[in-house]
């Protein structure tokens, strides 16, 4: 068999193995059977019992939630730490700081999990949605960190000097120069961060309360009962909701990047 031949059939063979499980739970979501594994014609009958769980909807706002506020956290502080590693110039504690950063990127969930669990227990914090979107933010910022700084010491850096000898402080060199050239690996980095925080279950189940069920921690109760075509209908509507978010912030990280090259 040719290369010519070889190619395209491993990339449909990887495709249809990524995005065919997906595909399923879409199609099944429409699915009028409660059994999820037979198809007994088209309803969205499982929509509209979404729509009466209460339970489930709760989780899916927690999630979402905790999600937007850990990744928009960690966006900031993952730039920060980026931006220190970055200066040209060693600082005391730099090599530390950078293990801190990269570590976490190593390090099994669940350690991280037990870690954050007896530090909020030692501390006499009580578990819920700001311990599960602080634990997040501390797993994630790490991620921006990485993404936000190779673009930092990629980039020329004389654009930023030409800034300050023109007379720009150091903060407007920053906003009209750093950040604009910088901005796609800041969407990149926040998505991710929004992306692992709504996935996570290991750490959410360690640092959760009362009141703070994410939505993988519900799916999984509920899949040890037994799974319903409600999971699906809940799973399709989130793929379309990260769907057009991911095109939002495409179409945002673009118009940067275009800004950024015109100004290269």
């Amino acid at each position: 068999m040719s290369r010519r031949v070889l190619g395209p059939m491993t990339l449909a063979f990887g495709f249809a193995f990524l995005y065919g499980p997906i595909l399923l739970v879409m199609l099944y979501s429409f699915n009028e059977s409660k059994l999820v594994t037979v198809w007994a014609g088209f309803s969205t009958r499982w929509y509209a019992a979404l729509l009466q769980n209460q339970q489930l909807l709760d989780s899916v706002r927690v999630s979402l939630t905790v999600a937007v506020t850990s990744a928009t956290l960690a966006t900031i502080l993952g730039t920060l730490a980026a931006l220190a590693l970055a200066e040209r110039g060693r600082f005391l504690g730099r090599s530390l700081l950078s293990a801190m950063i990269y570590a976490p990127l190593v390090l099994p969930e669940v350690i991280l999990g037990l870690a954050f669990l007896l530090l909020f227990v030692a501390l006499g914090v009580d578990r819920g949605f700001w311990t599960i979107v602080l634990a997040h933010a501390t797993f994630t910022m790490c991620f921006v960190a990485v993404v936000v700084h190779a673009r930092l010491v990629s980039f020329d850096r004389s654009l930023i000097e030409a800034a300050v000898d023109l007379g720009a402080p150091p903060w407007r060199a920053f906003l009209r120069v750093t950040l604009p050239i910088s901005a796609p690996a800041v969407v990149a980095g926040f998505l991710l961060a929004f992306t692992l925080s709504l996935d996570d279950f290991v750490i959410a189940s360690f640092v959760s309360g009362p009141g703070a069920t994410t939505l993988p921690m519900r799916i999984y109760s509920q899949v040890r009962l037994g799974v319903t075509p409600e999971i699906n209908a809940v799973s399709t509507l989130l793929l379309a909701a990260v769907g057009l978010a991911l095109a939002g912030f495409a179409a945002l990280g673009a118009r940067f990047g275009e800004a950024s090259e015109r100004t290269g």
